[in-house]
């Protein structure tokens, strides 16, 4: 499988803190060329819609001099807080399309929380079709892409070729849904990006989740290299079966662990990412 290795910015964000990164751009792009990465999956505590030119036009630079392509932005902190005002992105996608073109990302991550939001998703993916661009939307908790049934529906409803799904099994997880070769098959046709994160699901868990489908659940956070959590040889294999070639985003937030750095948490994962990709 030949994928393109992409690390989100959310490794210098913690778990429930979206907006403060804990290192600069520069930092965070040194990083992921040190551990292995292709490209940066951008977001808004780093580079957003809200960024100033300047800003936006040192990112760039800094990318270019270090080789690294942006696998997909998310362009505001409503939408990575998939909150009430997500949706807001859709309403004026603009300025998402012009900071994707400026950093040559093929993907917008945008979001949709109730039905009457499809009409300007179809509308946003018109503009972004335009341009060449990509919208994609993640399984994720709360909102309407929480079970396999509803994502199926959703994107059948927006029914555009340039709108899509970010695949992440842990969401899936959480709303009590399958994600392993036969929920990957399912949604073939729409998966244009691959987020993977670690949990473990148990009743005493750290952190409590709501969602719409299966109430409140409970997690603990671990490595993507550690055991115990989710099942990603059937991910990788499930991948494979359906002909994946797009990018595979590590969307962990920064370690838990005191003991392990952000370098080596991200190096730590590359290495078990590109293994799983050899063996599938």
């Amino acid at each position: 499988m030949t994928i393109q290795l992409s690390v989100s910015c959310r490794i210098a964000e913690g778990f429930l803190s979206k907006e403060e990164a804990s290192m600069s751009f520069e930092s965070l792009a040194d990083l992921a060329v040190a551990a292995g990465y292709d490209a940066i999956c951008m977001r808004a505590s780093q580079i957003g819609v809200q960024s100033a030119p300047d800003a936006v036009r040192d990112a760039r630079r800094v990318l270019d001099e270090r080789g690294l392509n942006v696998s997909m932005i998310s362009g505001d902190f409503n939408i990575v807080y998939n909150n009430d005002r997500g949706p807001d992105c859709l309403k004026n996608i603009t300025p998402y399309l012009d900071l994707a073109e400026s950093l040559r990302a093929p993907m917008i991550r945008v979001c949709i929380k109730q039905p009457d939001d499809i009409i300007q998703a179809q509308a946003a993916a018109d503009q972004a079709a335009q341009r060449g661009l990509v919208l994609v939307h993640q399984c994720h908790v709360q909102s309407l892409f929480e079970t396999l049934d509803e994502i199926e529906a959703r994107l059948q409803a927006i029914d555009r070729p340039n709108f899509g799904l970010i695949f992440e099994a842990a969401n899936l997880e959480q709303c009590g849904q399958e994600y392993g070769v036969a929920a990957i098959e399912r949604l073939a046709p729409w998966i244009k990006n691959v987020y993977l994160q670690n949990q473990r699901m148990t009743p005493d868990g750290s952190i409590t989740l709501e969602t719409w489908c299966n109430g409140p659940v409970t997690i603990d956070l671990c490595e993507i290299h550690d055991s115990g959590g989710l099942n990603f040889p059937s991910i990788f294999e499930g991948l494979k079966k359906i002909g994946y070639n797009g990018p595979v985003t590590v969307h962990q937030s920064a370690p838990e662990d005191e003991n392990l750095t952000a370098l080596e948490a991200a190096t730590q994962t590359a290495k078990f990412l590109r293994g799983m990709l050899e063996r599938a």
